[in-house]
C-alpha cells in the first residue's frame, strides 16, 4: 500500500481555472490522495474566468505541505513582482516533498527561487515571459511537462492534466494514473516530450 498523500493547490487572484481543476479532477479519482486549497486569505479567490473559489487555508496559517501545485494565469504577472508573496511561497513550499506547476505557474516558482538549479517548462505562448524569471533555471522550450527530481512543471493549461496523471502514476503506480484518466474519459498524452505547441509558437524549428 502506498502511504496517503496530500496536494495543496495555491490560489491567487487571476489564476487559470483549468490549471487548477483539470488536475484536481484527476486527483479526486485516487484513493489515498487528498486535495486542499490555500489563498491569500480565507475569502473567495476569483479566477481569471471569474469563478470564485473558497480556500481551505490562508497563506498565513497554511500547514506545511506534502505536494504543492502552483497554477498559472494572468495573476502570475503581478505576483512575480510581489516580494511578500514570493517570500511566503519560498518559505512555505520550500520544504514540500514535491513542488509542481501548470502553465505560467513555473514563472512564479522561478521568481521565488524555487526552480534554481532545475530544468523546467511553461506555457509556450508565454514562454519568453516565464523563462525570464529565476536566476538559474534550465528552461526547456519543447516539452509537455518536465520532471526534474522533486520539481514537476507543465506546459500550458490542458497540459497540466497530462502531468497530473503522470504524477499520480509516479506515486501510486501506472495503473492508478491510467485509471484516473479513464474515469474522467481523458485521452492522455503519456510522452513528456510530445509538444507540437513549441513549434506552433516559434520556439523550435
Amino acid at each position: 500500500m502506498t502511504a496517503a498523500r496530500s496536494i495543496t493547490i495555491v490560489l491567487f487572484d487571476g489564476f487559470e481555472l483549468l490549471d487548477v481543476f483539470g488536475p484536481a479532477e484527476l486527483f479526486s479519482q485516487v484513493d489515498g490522495l487528498t486535495t486542499s486549497y490555500v489563498g491569500p486569505t480565507r475569502a473567495p479567490v476569483a479566477s481569471a474566468q471569474g469563478v470564485a473559489v473558497v480556500p481551505d487555508f490562508a497563506y498565513a496559517d497554511a500547514p506545511a505541505p506534502d505536494i504543492v501545485l502552483v497554477p498559472g494565469g494572468r495573476g502570475t504577472r503581478t505576483l512575480v513582482n510581489d516580494p511578500d508573496t514570493l517570500a511566503w511561497l519560498r518559505a512555505w513550499a520550500g520544504g514540500a516533498q514535491l513542488i509542481t506547476s501548470v502553465c505560467t505557474g513555473s514563472g512564479l516558482l522561478a521568481a521565488a527561487g524555487l526552480l534554481d538549479g532545475y530544468r523546467a517548462t511553461s506555457n509556450k505562448r508565454s514562454f519568453a515571459w516565464a523563462s525570464s524569471q529565476g536566476a538559474d533555471v534550465e528552461w526547456v522550450p519543447e516539452a509537455r511537462w518536465v520532471e526534474d527530481r522533486d520539481r514537476w512543471t507543465s506546459s500550458g493549461v490542458a497540459a497540466g492534466m497530462d502531468m497530473a496523471a503522470a504524477l499520480i502514476a509516479s506515486i501510486f503506480g501506472a495503473d492508478a494514473g491510467q485509471r484516473a484518466a479513464d474515469l474522467v474519459e481523458l485521452e492522455l498524452h503519456t510522452d513528456p516530450h510530445w509538444d507540437p505547441f513549441a513549434k506552433l509558437n516559434g520556439l523550435v524549428d
